[in-house]
C-alpha cells in the first residue's frame, strides 16, 4: 500500500490504522472471492460533510474542519481525506445497506453488492416468462399496462428478490416482460456500455458475416464481467423465445428492434445519432441472438 506523502510529517498515529488495514484487506479478499471477479466497481466518491469527529480510514489520521472535511463513496461507504482517496485500491465492494433499490442502480454496483453473477431482476422475470410465456403472441413486442410495470418496479425496488411477480399477482406476462424491458432501459450505464457502443456499430457494418462475427465477439470480450454475463444469459432466454415463433410471432428480427436500443444507446445524447444508428443496434442483436451458442 503507498503511503501518503501528505502525512508523513504528523507524528500522531492513530489506534485506527490496524482496524483500517484490516477492513481494507478483508475487503480486497472478499472482492477476490466475489463471482464477478473479473471487473472492479470504481469507488464512487462524493465530497461529505461529517458530523463529529471522524478519522480516514486510508491514513487513520483525524479528518479536519467543519464542512466537506473528506468524500464518502456512496457504495461501500468508505472515509477518506479527498487527498488519500487517490490512494485507495480502485476495488470497491458494495455495502448493500446501502444499495437502496434495484432499477436505475449500476449494474456492476448491483451484482457485486448481492454477491451474483446477474442482476436478480434479470434472473426472475426471465424464469417467470420462460415458465409461462414462451408462447405469448407478441412477447416483448406487446406492451403490459404502465402502472402494472410500475408496480413490479417497485415491488423489485422494495423486496429485493423477495418480490411476487407471480401469475396470481399478475396474469399478464406482458406485464413481466415490460418490467424486464424497463430495467435495460433505467440502467445508467447500458447493458451494452457506452465505451464498447461504436465497436459494436462499426462491426455490425461489416459485409463479410464471418468477419462481422469475429470482430463482434472480439468487442464482448471488452464488456465488464457483470453486463456480459447478464447480456448472454438474455440471449440464451431470447433465443428461446424464436424457437416458439409459430405462436408468438417473434423472430430474431423482431426482438432485434425491440432490445436494439433497450441494450444499447449512444454515449452522446443526439437524437439524430440514435436515429442513424436504429438499424445497426437492431442488427446487434439479431445477430446475437441467432448466434448465442457461437459467440457466447
Amino acid at each position: 500500500m503507498t503511503t501518503n506523502p501528505i502525512y508523513e510529517h504528523i507524528g500522531y498515529a492513530t489506534l485506527l490504522r490496524e482496524k483500517v488495514s484490516r477492513r481494507l484487506s478483508r475487503t480486497k479478499n472478499e472482492s477476490r472471492k466475489a463471482s464477478v471477479t473479473s471487473e472492479e466497481a470504481t469507488q464512487v466518491e462524493k465530497v461529505h460533510t461529517f458530523r463529529g469527529p471522524h478519522w480516514c480510514e486510508y491514513c487513520a489520521n483525524f479528518m479536519w474542519g467543519l464542512i466537506a472535511q473528506g468524500v464518502r463513496c456512496s457504495d461501500c461507504g468508505l472515509n477518506v481525506h479527498k487527498q488519500c482517496s487517490k490512494y485507495v485500491p480502485n476495488d470497491c465492494q458494495p455495502d448493500l445497506k446501502r444499495i437502496k433499490r434495484v432499477y436505475c442502480c449500476d449494474l456492476t454496483t448491483l451484482v457485486k453488492a448481492h454477491n451474483t453473477q446477474r442482476p436478480m431482476v434479470v434472473d426472475l422475470c426471465i424464469r417467470e416468462i420462460e415458465a409461462r410465456g414462451l408462447k405469448s403472441e407478441g412477447l416483448y413486442r406487446v406492451s403490459g399496462f404502465t402502472e402494472h410495470i410500475e408496480d413490479v418496479k417497485m415491488a423489485f425496488d422494495r423486496d429485493g428478490d423477495k418480490a411476487d411477480i407471480s401469475a396470481s399477482i399478475y396474469p399478464d406476462i406482458n406485464i413481466i416482460a415490460g418490467a424486464l424491458k424497463l430495467y435495460f432501459r433505467d440502467l445508467p450505464i447500458p447493458v451494452i456500455t457506452y465505451d464498447t457502443y461504436s465497436k459494436f456499430i462499426e462491426a455490425s457494418k461489416i459485409s463479410n458475416p464471418d468477419e462481422r462475427l469475429e470482430a463482434i465477439h472480439e468487442v464482448l470480450m471488452l464488456l465488464p464481467a457483470a453486463h456480459y454475463e447478464t447480456l448472454r444469459y438474455l440471449m440464451i432466454h431470447l433465443k428461446k423465445v424464436t424457437l416458439h415463433e409459430k405462436e408468438n410471432f417473434m423472430n430474431a428480427e423482431n426482438l432485434g428492434i425491440v432490445f436494439g436500443p433497450t441494450l444499447m444507446r449512444p454515449p452522446e445524447d443526439s437524437t439524430l445519432a440514435t436515429l442513424n444508428d436504429m438499424r445497426y443496434q437492431k442488427l446487434i442483436v439479431q445477430i446475437l441472438i441467432e448466434n448465442e451458442d457461437v459467440l457466447f
